[in-house]
């Protein structure tokens, strides 16, 4: 199985070439429901993008009479206009974008990048039905933010670009996403250098140009499809995600019993000898991924004994689990901090540790589910159950896997579209 780029890395380079002079090419692009949000977005302001699907090649050229407003239209529907604004401050000197969508998982609130821009000289307002900015430059600024998120550190990378003078940001999120933006940046003359620490300096140039990229396999994908290798007992080899894209998953699953087979060229697991149980906590990257850890619930139902799942990073990220539950699974959910330190979360309400109890013998049944991750794993919980299951609010999934129907087929396991 070959993956593609990440969806949560094309389209903040897709954002990046607009302050480029001249066209950028993104290679190995996904075709994602996202790609096609953004795309629809840039197109909306005048940006030129050609896309040809089938090279997976993506090709942005911003042009003069760039507009100022991202449409209300696109409300709620992914992540992208709130890293537009200071994109478009360089071209425009103002911005009106509307609020941030995306997958029901918690909050995801903007203060951060609000906060961010305002210490770079923006002048914002939030208003009922999206976010106004102006600023006639933009200034280098020592931003520190109160938790490493990866958005509002595409944010002041973004922003602080093209800014007049120094930025320096700590308490910067170091995702490999974060981190192959500030490179393609780099490329088109920006001037970035990473510090130990979460430290990011930035010293604003006059200009910058286009550039090219390939992007690196998808991290979310590559360790969704070695799990649902796992789980049905199979044995999956994924392509073109380097190993230590998830060098902390590799580690989760083999203590789990996973065996691996790791090369240049690709990753394969299988686990012949059977699953054992784990204790995990999600954590920002060096950690384990929040995004990994929906597939790796289906696959403690089938470890043999009680594993507990901690997470750390979205209050509401286990809306997945009735779902698991109706088809049979053994999940208890609790608002302490179960299976690592106490978190953010503690003292909540917020319902963010799971106890799941293996082997679970899982049925067929009518599922719907609430976004990306929830959609990948009822489909590999449908794998092993017995009996058919409907599962509805599969666009989640096209949303955010390649081509999702036919990567499972080539694995075995056929989907068919329901009218």
């Amino acid at each position: 199985m070959f993956v593609r780029g990440s969806k949560n890395a094309v389209t903040k380079h897709m954002v990046a070439a607009i302050l480029g002079e001249g066209p950028s090419v993104i290679r190995r692009v996904p075709e994602v429901g996202d790609v096609a949000i953004t795309t629809d977005i840039l197109r909306s302001l005048g940006v030129a993008v050609d896309h040809d699907v089938a090279a997976g090649v993506i090709t942005v050229e911003p042009h003069e009479g760039v507009t100022t407003e991202v449409s209300t239209s696109f409300s709620g529907l992914n992540r992208i206009p709130i890293l537009l604004l200071g994109p478009l401050l360089h071209r425009t000197g103002e911005a009106f974008v509307p609020m941030v969508g995306g997958d029901p998982i918690g909050r995801r609130p903007v203060d951060f990048h609000i906060d961010a821009l305002r210490a770079l000289g923006a002048e914002i307002e939030v208003r009922d039905n999206g976010i106004a900015a102006k600023a006639t430059r933009l200034k280098g600024a020592r931003i520190e933010l109160p938790y490493p998120s990866v958005g509002a550190t595409e944010t002041v990378l973004l922003s602080a670009t093209l800014a007049e003078g120094r930025t320096v940001l700590r308490n910067a999120a170091t995702e490999p996403e974060v981190i192959e933006l500030a490179l393609f940046l780099q490329r088109m003359g920006a001037r970035i250098e990473m510090s130990p620490g979460r430290k990011i300096t930035i010293d604003g140039v006059t200009s910058l140009k286009g550039a090219q990229t390939t992007l690196s396999g998808d991290r979310n994908e590559a360790f969704s499809y070695l799990v649902a290798g796992l789980v049905t007992g199979g044995e999956v080899r994924v392509h073109n995600c380097p190993q230590d894209r998830i060098v902390t998953a590799i580690t989760t699953l083999n203590r789990m019993g996973a065996r691996f087979d790791i090369t240049d060229e690709y990753i394969q697991a299988s686990a012949p000898d059977g699953l054992k149980p784990a204790a995990v906590q999600t954590d920002t990257h060096p950690g384990f991924m929040t995004d990994w850890q929906t597939p790796l619930v289906v696959l403690f139902t089938q470890a043999d004994g009680m594993s507990v799942l901690h997470e750390t990073v979205y209050e509401d990220r286990l809306v997945y689990v009735p779902a698991l539950k109706q088809m049979g699974a053994e999940i208890e959910l609790f608002s302490t901090c179960l299976g690592g330190e106490s978190c953010r979360f503690h003292d909540t309400n917020a319902v963010h540790s799971a106890i799941v109890k293996g082997v679970s013998k899982l049925r067929g049944a009518e599922v719907d589910v609430p976004d990306v991750r929830a959609g990948f794993s009822s489909v590999i919980a449908a794998a092993i159950a017995d009996g058919p299951s409907t599962i509805t609010g599969i666009h989640h999934l096209e949303r955010g896997y390649h081509r999702p129907a036919e990567q499972f087929a080539e694995l075995g396991l056929p989907i068919t579209p329901v009218a």
